[in-house]
Parts: C-alpha cells; sequence; structure tokens
C-alpha cells in the first residue's frame, strides 16, 4: 500500500510511515494511491460474513498485502471485537449504533484499530513513541481507552477547556499512566492547530518521535470503513437505494464512508449533516469554502470550524477538467441545525419513536428527514456516534427525565481529574513536550 499527500501526489509512502508520521511534512494529509474494489461476489453476499469478516476483507483489500494475512486478523480481533448494530425507527430510517465500545462512541473503531497497528509497527523500535491527539469530544476517550498501557507509546490529549461534557472529560483525565491530558484555553480548532504545527516544527520532529490520533492520521480512517458496509449489510433488501447520514464535525467519518463507496459498496448518497458550525454544508450550497472559529453548541463533538478532512474530501472528488464542487455535491448533500432545533428532534425521536439519540444523532435525524421529502424512495441510516449517558446533563434537560448511565460511564464520576492547564500558545506547548519526552 503507498500513499501521497494531498498537496503532492509524486512523494509516495508506505503504511507504516504514514501512520507514524500522522501528517506529510507539506501539511497535506495522506491518501491511498489506489483504492482497489472489492469483489462483487463479496458484496452481494455480505449477509453471510460476520462483522469481523467484513473488517477484514475490506482492511485486507485496501492495504495491498501491507501487513500479513495472520497478522491482520489477529489485529482485527483485537480491535473489531464490539458490535455495531442497526436500530429500526421506522421503514426509512434506521440508526447505526456506534457507541459499544470501551468508551461508548464510535471512535472507538479507530482508536482501537490504530492501537493494535501502530504496536505492530513499533516492535523493535528502542525510542518511545508520542501519540498528540486534539479531541472536540470523543476522540480522546477513545484514544485514551485505546492506547491504555500500551508499550512504547505515550499519549498526550488536547481538549478545549470548559468545551467537552463532564462525562468525557473525566473519560481522557483519569487513566494515568501512559494518557497525559491538557487542558487548552481554547477551542477544538487551537488544539488541532496545535498539534499540526507540532508535526510540522523541525526541532520537536528530531527530538521526539510524533504521531497523531487524530482523523488526520489514514489509521483512524480505515476501520471507519468497515461499518459502513456492516450496516449496508443490515438494511439492504436488494433493491430500495440506501443512504448514509452521517453527524459530521472533522469529517473523518464521512471520508470512510467515502472509501467504502469507492471501494464498492453501493451507497446511493452521503448527507454531511452539521450543528451551527456549517462550513461544508456552506460550501456544498455555495461553492465557497470559509473556515471560521469554531461556535460551541449542544452537539460539542461536531463544533469545528475547518475541518481537517476536507482536503480529502476535495482530493477525492478532483478531476481533470472537471468540477470538484459538482462531483461532490452530486454525491454529498449538506444540511446544518441550531440547538433549539436539536432539542426538538431528540424529543421527536423519543416520543415518536421511543429511542433516545444523543445530539449528534439528533442532528443526522433532522437532515436525514429533510432529505428524504425530497427522496421519499430511500432507506437511510443515519450514524448514532456516542452514547447519550456521555452527555447526562443536556439530555435529562432535554427529555426532563433521568437517563441510564451505563456502569462503565458511572464509575468515572467520582474519579479525580488529572491535566494540565496550558493556553493556545504553540512555544508553551513546544517546551512542555522537550520536558516531558525528549
Amino acid at each position: 500500500m503507498q500513499l501521497y499527500s494531498t498537496r503532492n501526489k509524486e512523494k509516495l509512502v508506505s503504511l507504516k510511515e504514514a501512520v507514524f508520521k500522522g501528517l506529510p511534512e507539506d501539511n497535506g494529509l495522506y491518501m491511498p494511491q489506489h483504492i482497489p474494489t472489492l469483489d462483487q461476489n463479496f458484496i452481494r453476499n455480505l449477509k453471510s460474513f460476520s462483522f469481523q469478516e467484513i473488517a477484514f476483507q475490506v482492511a485486507d483489500t485496501l492495504m495491498q498485502g501491507a501487513i500479513p494475512k495472520n497478522d491482520l486478523k489477529k489485529i482485527i480481533a483485537e480491535a473489531v471485537n464490539f458490535p455495531a448494530p442497526v436500530h429500526r425507527l421506522d421503514e426509512q430510517k434506521y440508526v447505526l449504533e456506534l457507541f459499544h465500545g470501551p468508551s461508548l462512541a464510535f471512535k472507538d473503531f479507530g482508536a482501537r484499530f490504530m492501537a493494535q497497528l501502530m504496536s505492530y509497527f513499533n516492535k523493535g523500535e528502542n525510542r518511545q513513541l508520542v501519540i498528540l491527539v486534539a479531541t472536540s469530544g470523543d476522540t480522546g476517550g477513545a484514544v485514551a481507552a485505546g492506547f491504555y498501557q500500551t508499550p512504547g507509546i505515550e499519549v498526550v490529549i488536547l481538549y478545549p477547556s470548559g468545551k467537552v461534557s463532564m462525562l468525557q472529560e473525566k473519560q481522557l483525565t483519569t487513566l494515568g499512566h501512559n494518557v497525559k491530558a491538557l487542558e487548552v484555553q481554547g477551542t477544538f480548532d487551537d488544539c488541532q492547530a496545535l498539534v499540526k504545527q507540532a508535526f510540522l516544527d523541525a526541532e520537536l520532529s528530531s527530538a521526539i518521535r510524533l504521531s497523531s490520533a487524530n482523523s488526520i492520521n489514514i489509521a483512524r480512517l480505515i476501520p471507519q470503513s468497515f461499518y459502513y458496509f456492516e450496516a449496508y449489510k443490515q438494511v439492504s433488501d436488494g433493491t430500495t437505494p440506501i443512504v448514509f447520514c452521517v453527524p459530521s464535525g472533522n469529517f473523518g467519518n464521512l471520508t470512510a464512508g467515502l472509501i467504502a463507496h469507492r471501494m464498492g459498496l453501493p451507497v446511493h448518497h452521503f448527507i454531511a449533516a452539521t450543528n451551527i458550525n456549517d462550513v461544508v454544508p456552506q460550501y456544498l450550497h455555495t461553492g465557497q469554502y470559509t473556515p471560521r472559529p469554531s461556535t460551541r453548541t449542544l452537539s460539542n463533538a461536531m463544533d469545528v470550524g475547518n475541518p481537517s478532512n476536507f482536503a480529502r474530501m476535495l482530493d477525492f472528488f478532483s478531476k481533470e477538467n472537471c468540477s470538484t464542487w459538482n462531483n461532490m455535491t452530486a454525491s454529498i448533500s449538506g444540511y446544518a441545525y441550531n440547538d433549539s432545533q436539536t432539542r426538538k428532534a431528540v424529543q421527536e425521536v423519543y416520543s415518536k419513536h421511543n429511542y433516545i439519540i444523543d445530539p449528534h444523532g439528533a442532528v443526522a435525524y433532522l437532515a436525514l428527514g429533510e432529505y428524504q421529502q425530497k427522496h421519499p424512495d430511500t432507506i437511510g441510516v443515519l450514524l448514532e456516534t456516542a452514547h447519550p449517558a456521555k452527555f447526562l446533563n443536556d439530555m435529562n434537560d432535554i427529555l426532563n427525565q433521568s437517563i441510564d448511565i451505563p456502569e462503565r460511564l458511572s464509575t468515572l464520576a467520582n474519579k479525580p481529574k488529572e491535566a494540565t492547564l496550558t493556553d493556545t500558545n504553540f512555544d508553551v506547548f513546544k517546551k512542555h513536550l522537550l520536558n516531558q519526552y525528549a
């Protein structure tokens, strides 16, 4: 498997190099040079395969021999060891539940796969690897759980102070050991900018082996493609067009769906659902991409004003002598909603379907409903990216009742938080990394 930077398609690197680097020197993003197509017999017979078997076949095809089959099977067995069930709301709408992993968020798929992959590639290295990750909510907890006590790997998680839920914060600040948290007095975009700048700093790169666990790392996107196949398997009737509605922040999840589609999964259309941080829906409507500082919302994991993976989306749809915007809008529609609409959607899903959906899933529910008004002859799968209990106070307030808390979350409530408070100054962040890990 060879990969290129979205800013330089001529310089190719191996999967191992792309995974450890995270970000190319030119500040682009790594993309597979070739995305192979799966055998159509495999696609037609998805229902006869288990989730792990599907994950292996997709990964093995995409990686093109980068990892021996037996080793890859072991990685899949360790990483994909929880389900991704689909819940039926009605004849047209289904919910893909991606919160059955250790941190109760979809990012468990990417974080656990990446931890296994990095551990595999890291064998024989005598220098520790330091993982940098910025989180707007769920990434931090998933990475903390996925990499916890992994030999030879240290984890530094940056999160925006006061902008993640209490239980999300506890997930990434209570483990200790090889997992450290930096509470940044700024936005998620500030955290992400610090991480990106660290990779581009020559002194840091020479002094510390750095890598990233954000969706800028291609190792995050590969496993996120698995559950699109798993969902399709569960809902397809063989005739009705299937659309996926993706609540989106940094757009890694939707990009993974595009990989699945390019590999042969017959997705009819993708829907990008955002909160008021709607730079991508605005692009889809107008053709103008205008990043801006993120605004805090009820669906905090989507509070991103300059999504990293938009560069990958542009790369997917750029063709010579063709309009990138026209190509993208043929495959993706964008919708955005405010907090008031999100609250009403949570209430509607509960009263109408007796199902508790979190604020991020509620945004997707709204977008799917709006899309299906114009396209009624479709089956829609919306991604429920986190367990509602991760947003306990908001959910209790919206539904005017107490919702159940899974034990793995409730045990965190009284654990002491351990985090270093810092600002958005890169020199301060750099000095901290050099003092701790160089």
